[in-house]
């Protein structure tokens, strides 16, 4: 299979069906506790087209990794094309916070699966910080937010969140670092009395 020739449709079936209910394992932190092949019996195909879309569980979860990056991306697009500037910047960080609450599993099985996997994981924080930066130079114009701190400081925030999830108050932290974030990054107009 080339990266240039489209699926059939049965294919492209197929592999989106792997790829969510690899998704559902991974939610589910039950990933290593399955068989490889044992996801072409819960995605109701065969192992042969299980190998034949994803050689290696690396492979898949890589899979399900750029579809996670995508729809992340996708909602920053649509949150920009369709909200105020600041209000779409707040709401996709908001989101972002829901995200990885909602998909602990997801993000701990990937992380191991994709250790080795650096130009991968690179390549979607790229992505990611690409999202956020049109966010930010859009809040930017509009004139709401400050034109000195860039989407890299943004997304420190945001691994930071995501590497404390442990911690026992973590939803209540996140929600008070991103408020703090987006306080950060308001524009005053008088900063003389910045409170």
């Amino acid at each position: 299979m080339t990266a240039d020739k489209p699926l059939r449709a049965d294919a492209q079936r197929n592999r989106d069906v792997l790829i969510a209910k690899a998704r559902e394992v991974f939610d589910a932190g039950d990933f290593f506790d399955l068989r490889f092949d044992d996801f072409a019996r819960l995605a109701g195909v065969g192992t042969g087209t299980l190998y034949r879309h994803f050689p290696t569980r690396e492979a898949l979860a890589e899979a399900v990794y750029h579809g996670e990056v995508a729809a992340l991306c996708d909602r920053a697009r649509r949150l920009q094309a369709t909200l105020p500037a600041a209000e779409a910047l707040a709401t996709f960080l908001r989101g972002m916070v829901d995200h990885i609450a909602a998909h602990e599993g997801l993000a701990r099985t990937l992380a191991t699966l994709m250790a080795d996997r650096s130009g991968a994981r690179a390549e979607g924080g790229r992505a990611l910080e690409r999202a956020v930066t049109d966010l930010l130079a859009a809040a930017v114009r509009d004139g709401t937010v400050r034109d000195d701190v860039d989407a890299g400081a943004v997304m420190m925030a945001l691994h930071g969140i995501s590497a404390a999830h442990d911690r026992p108050d973590w939803r209540a932290e996140a929600d008070g670092v991103i408020t703090l974030v987006l306080d950060g990054l308001r524009r005053r107009r008088d900063w003389s009395n910045p409170v």
